[in-house]
């Protein structure tokens, strides 16, 4: 996506990369230039970066977005977790790296996805890394795989945890991510 706009409202951001909080205001001009998984990247008019949740899309002009992904049909918690594993999959498939228009487990960055059985649900522990050790939006992530895999029926809790080993490298990344980023 590439498209210039003028926020027609003041709106909260995250600078990128370093996750700090702005304010943007009514009448800045900005470029989209990425709206995936609930939330947009926008370039704004002093060529800052910052990432705009979906809950204020209507200050870019475009219509609010969810951040967990739609629950399945069926209304019964799933309760066996071999099951539910691959709906957790389907889940951080939809966070993305604000700077990279490819979804973190494409990217490599989802280094472990665990389920197991607790008294009240279920419960899952997720390892993941970043695509540079500095990078701010560590935090972010983990705020978005959290709340998508809560959104999942059946789920009671999410250990979510940055973490730095193995290093990540492009070699991580599936076929089609490659592909996407034209690195063929």
């Amino acid at each position: 996506m590439d498209k210039l706009v003028v926020l027609s409202r003041d709106c909260e951001a995250l600078q990128i990369p370093s996750a700090e909080k702005i304010q943007l205001r009514a009448g800045m001009y900005v470029r989209i230039m990425q709206a995936l998984g609930g939330s947009f990247t926008v370039l704004t008019d002093d060529g800052m970066m910052a990432r705009i949740d979906g809950k204020d899309a209507d200050a870019l002009g475009e219509q609010k977005t969810e951040a967990a992904p739609p629950a399945p049909s069926s209304a019964e918690p799933e309760t066996d977790p071999s099951k539910v594993v691959e709906r957790i999959w389907d889940a951080l498939r939809t966070c993305y790296d604000p700077e990279i228009p490819v979804n973190i487990v494409d990217l490599g960055l989802v280094y472990e996805c665990k389920v197991e059985s607790a008294p009240e649900g279920l419960a899952t522990q997720i390892r993941f890394t970043l695509t540079a050790p500095g990078c701010g939006m560590g935090d972010v992530l983990k705020a978005d795989i959290e709340s998508k895999v809560l959104a999942i029926p059946g789920i009671l809790s999410a250990s979510v945890e940055v973490v730095f080993e193995p290093p990540w490298d492009r070699e991580m990344m599936s076929e089609a991510a490659k592909l996407q980023l034209g690195m063929y």
